[in-house]
């Protein structure tokens, strides 16, 4: 059971002992009316001495109208202070209620401010947590999607204004027709790229998504993303070296996403690699290491902090997408990434639990 479900439970048992308090209440009131009833019509069979027949009647009349008006008073102050509790206990109770409720509402028309509100009652304080957390959540991923876009639309006027300039170039005849296509083809080549990855990037960061999991072999997955940019490797005379360790290794993933971490991290080391690309996997201590290493001339040590940063580009990168997709997948197999400089190039290592 939730917080709110928590809540939601103590307020009904609230109204119903305020219910059951004026059931009891009531009955008060008529058990009273009642036994006040009875004496009246015992008091006049009693046999009442002569002389306060003949003398006693005006004393009679005068002490039970003045009981009759004690307990008339007497039931009404019960009353009174019923109506009193009941309406600190009800604003007691409505009150929290409200203060969390317009808190939901600021939320939902984006102000994303945590308040400082406290309750003594441990289920709406738990609940308010809860919401404080949330906010700061939300405001967290409100702020990124906002860099995000900005960055995006950078990202795409470059090669847009560069394919504009191309193509007025063409027309006012002030460049070679042939040499201008080409650069708007390789410029259409970055732009249709990079709108794959921004594609990508809203689908990972869709908090609204959720994955299914399926057991898969590792070792297969891998030599499958490596058969795949195998022909661009070889074109660079690149070649892989495996270093599995196992004939199979069994894991549960989502398959898509780990699958496009692969690609990414292999198409990365093809861009930098002289010759070679060593691929390694180990099971240790319920953790499954993958480590993708090149022999290039690694990472300059100030690029490294930054590396898996959105639309940070280091020299000869792409669109500076594609390690933020690495890390975020990973993450949310709740694994790591991390990278360093080995002797012969950057060695990127991801860090699973089983």
């Amino acid at each position: 059971m939730n917080k709110l479900e928590k809540a939601c439970k103590k307020i009904r048992i609230h109204k119903r002992i305020t219910r059951a308090f004026f059931g009891v209440l009531f009955f008060a009131f008529i058990l009273t009316a009642i036994v006040f009833d009875l004496g009246r019509q015992q008091a006049a069979d009693l046999e009442i001495s002569y002389i306060l027949r003949q003398y006693g009647y005006v004393v009679e009349e005068l002490i039970q109208s003045r009981t009759h008006w004690l307990m008339l008073a007497f039931v009404a102050a019960i009353f009174i202070a019923a109506a009193v509790g009941a309406y600190f206990v009800s604003v007691s109770i409505t009150r929290p209620i409200e203060q969390l409720s317009q808190f939901a509402v600021g939320i939902g028309k984006g102000n994303f401010t945590p308040n400082e509100l406290e309750f003594a009652d441990l289920e709406l304080s738990e609940l308010n947590d809860a919401l404080n957390k949330s906010v700061k959540q939300l405001e967290t991923y409100d702020k990124e999607q906002k860099t995000f876009f900005q960055n995006a639309s950078h990202e795409l006027r470059t090669p847009l204004m560069s394919i504009k300039c191309y193509a007025e170039g063409i027309t006012a005849g002030i460049m070679q027709p042939e040499e201008a296509a080409n650069t708007i083809l390789q410029e259409t080549d970055k732009l249709t790229e990079l709108v794959k990855e921004l594609l990508y990037v809203s689908q990972i960061d869709n908090i609204s998504n959720t994955y299914i999991k399926e057991n898969i072999d590792l070792v297969q997955l891998v030599k499958e993303r490596v058969a795949r940019q195998k022909a661009q490797a070889d074109a660079r005379h690149i070649e892989f070296v495996y270093e599995l360790g196992a004939s199979a290794l069994p894991y549960k993933c989502v398959f898509e996403l780990l699958g496009r971490a692969l690609d990414n991290l292999i198409s990365n080391a093809i861009r930098y690699a002289k010759s070679q690309i060593t691929i390694s996997m180990h099971l240790r201590g319920g953790y499954i290491g993958i480590k993708v290493a090149d022999d290039g001339a690694g990472i300059h040590p100030g690029v490294i902090p930054h590396i898996f940063e959105r639309f940070y580009k280091g020299e000869g990168g792409n669109t500076g997408i594609g390690l933020s997709i690495v890390k975020s997948i990973v993450e949310q197999h709740k694994g790591t990434i991390a990278v360093e400089n080995s002797d012969t190039g950057a060695v990127f290592t991801i860090i699973l639990p089983t």
